[in-house]
């Protein structure tokens, strides 16, 4: 027989009560259904469980024995089904995953983690790269969190727009055949770096640039963003990058950033999960948080 918490709420409000109108009128449900519940609940147990005297219905031995269980059961059923309680950042210990780009790396993960210092400083970030694989990890829970551009996912994902992103060519500040502007020319000249990563946008850039015949020499190939800016200073290679990228590597190395001679297509940079966790009172909070900080 199915059970449910109103069968178990019925079984404990008469046991404290001994009266089935009373337990009716607490329940705040018709006594007739009170007494129907009394019935499966006997048929259940396979015993009258309460029984009339001049003292009003007492329990039988068999609901003496029961009711530590039925009360326990109830409570567990309470707390399943009562709303989630709020996240205390202040009080947690958790640990976030988050996958994103490299480029993210640098250019939003240290605020992220400023912020998180100082209304969490029991949280843990844990990071790693947006891949083929990161829709599975997102609806296995093995990541919570997913930035940058993933423009395949299919149905069951939630998304929200953090910035809009548009690409700049980067060159060293002192290169020695590359002025203020950028022509195409140039591009086909110059040798390139060709960073080899998901979740960028970057397919973009060939497809367009070989729509407009311009075919550009990689000279150096990468598997991430994370040393181009130094390189690109030190040498006279070029580098097609977002540009917010290009503004946080311009404070710290020798680099320009200049307009692309191609009109190159913007993207956007977005926040992913997956709708298992959408109502999650900790990933909320997570994805509240990143907002915050970077929604545009």
């Amino acid at each position: 027989m199915a059970f449910d918490l109103e069968l178990l709420a019925i079984f404990d409000e008469i046991y404290k009560t001994g009266n089935v109108t009373r337990a009716a009128a607490n329940l705040g449900l018709p006594q007739s259904t009170v007494s129907v519940g009394l019935g499966r609940l006997r048929e259940h147990f396979n015993d009258r469980l309460f029984s009339r005297t001049a003292k009003g219905m007492l329990p039988t031995p068999r609901a003496q024995n029961a009711i530590a269980d039925v009360r326990a059961a109830l409570q567990a059923l309470q707390h399943a089904l009562a709303d989630q309680p709020a996240f205390d950042p202040a009080a947690s210990e958790r640990e976030f995953r988050i996958c994103m780009t490299d480029i993210s790396e640098v250019v939003l993960l240290p605020r992220l983690l400023n912020h998180v210092r100082e209304v969490g400083p029991g949280i843990r970030v844990a990071i790693s790269k947006i891949s083929p694989d990161s829709p599975l990890e997102l609806a296995d829970g093995s990541v919570d969190l997913a930035v940058g551009f993933m423009p395949h996912l299919e149905a069951g994902f939630y998304q929200q727009v953090l910035f809009d992103q548009h690409f700049v060519c980067l060159a060293a500040a002192n290169h020695p055949r590359v002025g203020a502007e950028l022509g195409c020319e140039d591009l086909r000249r110059e040798a390139h770096i060709r960073v080899l990563t998901s979740g960028t946008g970057h397919a973009i850039v060939d497809k367009v640039l070989a729509a407009e015949g311009i075919e550009r020499r990689f000279a150096l190939k990468l598997p991430s963003f994370l040393g181009v800016a130094r390189i690109v200073a030190q040498t006279e290679l070029l580098a097609i990058v977002p540009f917010r990228y290009a503004a946080e590597v311009a404070a710290s190395e020798a680099v320009r950033a200049l307009p692309v001679p191609v009109e190159l297509p913007p993207f956007q940079v977005k926040q992913h999960w997956h709708e298992r966790y959408h109502a999650d009172v900790s990933n909320r909070w997570l994805r509240q948080t990143v907002a915050s900080l970077f929604l545009s």
